[in-house]
């Protein structure tokens, strides 16, 4: 089933979500609005036709923006949901087909009142083109010292990774620095150090396979919890957890794995269109690479050297 959704975003920003009414499937929840699309329907078609319907607006095609695509299942039932972003539109939106409509700032947002494949849409709109990794061998003042150089060139999604340090002594620089990333509304994630992101309130970066010491999500929906992934089946674990994004790697030849083949543009872009998680670019990338990325499906890039 070919499900597309709009996220309509008004001029300060806020998207409007929808209630499901009583008797519909995960009637109560909220979601995107939208619908199935007809046989021999395109996407586009079926999302003008669907935001008339639910929310008796007309919308302009050539306003639309590819936000993710999320393959997603509900108990037997396979569905592939599109998510466009809506910029313009003539009308006002009215709930003409839904509990109730509310206009959110993304970030105010409870994911978890969220019907569940749209949440990774939600994912989507919150994270930002860039994924900051600190250099491994740093020393804590070097952490610290990068932490708030990448705050203040506009950084907002930063993975202290500091391989030679203990995780006492990362959370010690992170609870220093914690202040200065609240101040610029950014997200500061541990590397692996899940008890260490409970105690400090904030995210998670799982390593490659870590998932499977836990069975479910090991943090709230508030904060992030992001996985290392470098094949499918990766993905689709991450995904299964309940992981708000993943890394995928490496994209291109790099000096610090050189014996590792890179996965190339071409199947990256087949890897993360399929994945039901927004995926970063990571290895041998930068922000020069970023329009690359974006091509290819990614939500953005990831690094260390291209970073510092």
């Amino acid at each position: 089933m070919h499900v597309v959704a709009g996220v309509l975003v008004d001029a300060s920003g806020r998207i409007l979500i929808a209630q499901r009414p009583p008797g519909k499937h995960l009637a109560g929840m909220w979601e995107f609005p939208g619908g199935k699309l007809e046989p021999g329907e395109s996407a586009g078609a079926a999302l003008v036709r669907e935001l008339d319907e639910e929310l008796g607006i007309a919308v302009d095609r050539a306003a639309f923006e590819a936000l993710i695509r999320v393959p997603w299942r509900y108990g037997d039932r396979d569905m592939l949901l599109e998510a466009v972003l809506v910029r313009g539109w003539k009308g006002e939106p009215q709930a003409l087909d839904a509990a109730a409509i509310a206009w959110r700032e993304p970030v105010s947002v409870d994911a978890a009142l969220l019907a569940p494949a749209d949440r990774p849409i939600l994912a989507a709109l919150r994270l930002p083109r860039h994924y900051a990794v600190s250099p491994a061998q740093a020393s804590p003042d070097e952490a610290a010292a990068w932490v708030h150089a990448a705050l203040e060139r506009g950084e907002r999604l930063l993975q202290l990774r500091l391989t030679a340090q203990s995780f006492e002594t990362v959370r010690g620089v992170a609870e220093a620095v914690l202040p200065d990333v609240r101040r610029h509304g950014a997200q500061l994630l541990l590397n692996r150090d899940v008890a260490g992101a409970q105690a400090l309130g904030i995210g998670v970066h799982l390593a490659s396979g870590q998932w499977r010491e836990w069975a479910e999500r090991p943090l709230p929906l508030s904060v992030p919890v992001g996985a290392s992934c470098h094949d499918a089946a990766e993905l689709e674990l991450a995904s299964r957890l309940g992981c708000d994004f993943a890394t995928l790697s490496p994209v291109l030849a790099t000096t610090s794995h050189p014996g590792v083949e890179p996965l190339g543009w071409p199947r990256f872009g087949r890897l993360a269109e399929a994945a039901s998680l927004p995926v970063y670019a990571l290895g041998g990338v930068g922000r020069k690479d970023l329009p690359e990325a974006r091509l290819h499906a990614a939500q953005g890039v990831a690094g260390i050297t291209a970073f510092l």
